[in-house]
């Protein structure tokens, strides 16, 4: 970007959001945690518009700008809901209160109801999620940092953070945990089909934050904060790595446009490989580790949330290696000018993915299972947050168990590896698709599951239609006829009497003595007594 006009106003909004994030994690009471959550809100929309001139982009600002405003309200009222209750919205009062409550009770589950929906919108579940896809409309930069490893997570943390409430409220729980498995299978199977390299690392990201929404919901808050940890090195990693293909290929964001790329950007390929093997869960990555706690407590948990789950990994593999290949192997399918043009991004970008590549890689050892004789360190630190809630139940598996899911998992990684290796490592791979050929799965999948025309038929078209009728009916003929008819009334009559002013100084002195008879007449009348 060092060539962009407006190269100072980008990092300006990258400080802002910044300030704001901090503000929302530093924050010891819901109020500063909502003041700094409107903040990033704020900052995403700016940089997600940032190339304004784009009409789609501003659009994308707009849509991201609008859905998170909805999820807010339900924010909004949430903290009413916990001011009305304990009278305070500090975290530590609010907190040593709710543990006097029930488990079950209906004002605590109403209030993790309110604050749920506020994480819908900022962290991008069902159905408040189309936003998010859109918003890789603004600069790669800012995909990496917001859109995959801060902001997005702060309704993960906002839910981790009122833990003891949440431990209270199964039934919000429980609808926590739905909402996130099946936010995580739908974005999956959306991402398998996308060609936007940008917008399969988009959806992953959803997927991904449904992953840690089902920890949150079985209420393994510190495995939840693991894979918010793990996941921004790798996804960080893997939006970078993509603006440094998009950057070689001169701005070319479509997958079938790319292809054998490995030995123009061998650092760019290394460590994008190993993002995606993170990513995958493979182990030794940091993955590997984060997904099998997500997956053992969902096991202990409940069967149905285990199953989506492993579905979803095994989708995670297969769209993640297809972006690989598509990217990396096969023919070069672009024009002569970008082959001309390919070269390793500058040190300024491959530094940063380097680092990446190797927190990527280590990041996992931070949260070493017991089965393999490791200490978790992640759990430790968090066990002044999470260690006093008694009501957090315990996703303790057998050994056999978790060994047996780790065979299970590197077997079917490397199975999936070999499908698309097998699919898409060849030398002519077809730019577009034939739509008339596809299964229904597919198009369903290709067009997001029609997601966004569903949004706009009923909400969208309907408001558009009522505004309409409004403006033309109320607002033309009603309100702005009432205005205008006043207006035109005094115009009409002004317009009657302004007549009367000839500048005929005979006719004024006749109007005058008219007037003076009318008077005499008038007051002669008044002083007779009939």
């Amino acid at each position: 970007m060092s060539h962009d006009e407006g190269f100072g106003k980008f990092f300006a909004y990258m400080n802002l959001f910044m300030f704001n994030m901090l503000v929302l994690v530093l924050g010891a009471n819901y109020v500063m945690l909502f003041i700094g959550w409107e903040g990033v809100g704020l900052c995403s929309y700016l940089l997600i518009g940032f190339w304004y001139k784009n009409h789609d982009y501003t659009a994308a600002a707009n849509k991201a700008f609008i859905m998170n405003r909805i999820g807010d309200l339900g924010f909004l009222l949430g903290i009413f809901l916990i001011f009305k209750t304990f009278g305070t919205s500090d975290f530590t009062s609010v907190f040593n209160s709710a543990r006097s409550f029930s488990s079950g009770d209906t004002t605590i589950a109403l209030i993790t109801l309110f604050l749920f929906i506020g994480a819908m919108g900022k962290s991008a579940q069902i159905p408040l999620f189309t936003w998010l896809p859109d918003a890789m409309a603004g600069p790669t930069p800012v995909s990496a940092l917001i859109h995959a490893a801060t902001m997005v997570t702060a309704g993960i943390y906002m839910i981790a953070r009122s833990n003891i409430m949440y431990a209270l409220a199964p039934s919000t729980s429980e609808f926590v945990a739905v909402i996130g498995a099946l936010t995580a299978l739908m974005a999956g199977i959306i991402a398998l089909t996308q060609t936007d390299i940008k917008k399969v690392l988009a959806y992953s990201t959803v997927s991904q934050l449904g992953y840690m929404f089902v920890a949150l919901g079985v209420t393994a808050y510190s495995s939840a904060m693991f894979h918010v940890m793990t996941h921004a090195f790798f996804k960080a990693l893997l939006f970078l790595g993509a603006g440094s293909v998009i950057h070689a290929m001169s701005g070319e964001q479509n997958m079938r446009k790319m292809g054998g790329l490995r030995k123009h950007l061998p650092i760019t390929f290394i460590t994008i490989a190993i993002a995606t093997l993170a990513i995958a869960g493979f182990p030794p990555f940091a993955g590997f580790f984060s997904k099998d706690e997500i997956l053992a407590a969902a096991y202990s948990n409940s069967m149905f949330l285990f199953v989506i789950l492993a579905v979803t990994s095994v989708l995670t593999a297969a769209y993640m290696f297809r972006l690989f290949f598509l990217t990396f192997f096969g023919e070069f399918r672009g024009t002569k000018h970008q082959l001309e043009h390919i070269h390793e991004s500058p040190k300024s970008m491959t530094v940063p993915l380097m680092i990446l590549m190797v927190l990527s890689a280590i990041g996992g050892f931070l949260g070493i299972p017991e089965a393999l004789g490791g200490t978790h360190f992640l759990s430790e630190y968090f066990s002044p947050v999470f260690g006093g809630n008694t009501r957090i139940q315990s996703h303790e598996v057998s050994h056999l168990f978790e060994y047996a899911m780790m065979i299970v998992s590197v077997i079917v990684i490397i199975l999936i590896y070999q499908f698309i290796k097998a699919r898409y490592d060849k030398k002519e791979i077809a730019k577009s698709i034939d739509e008339s050929k596809m299964s229904l799965w597919y198009k369903l999948s290709l067009n997001k599951f029609y997601v966004d025309e569903l949004y706009n038929k009923i909400i969208v078209k309907p408001l558009n239609g009522m505004s309409n009728f409004f403006f033309h009916s109320v607002e033309r003929k009603v309100i702005d006829g009432a205005v205008n008819g006043s207006g035109q009334t005094i115009y009409f009559f002004s317009s009657m009497l302004k007549n009367l002013q000839s500048g005929n100084i005979g006719f004024y002195v006749l109007m005058m003595v008219i007037g003076i008879v009318a008077i005499l007449f008038f007051s002669l009348v008044n002083t007779i007594n009939f």
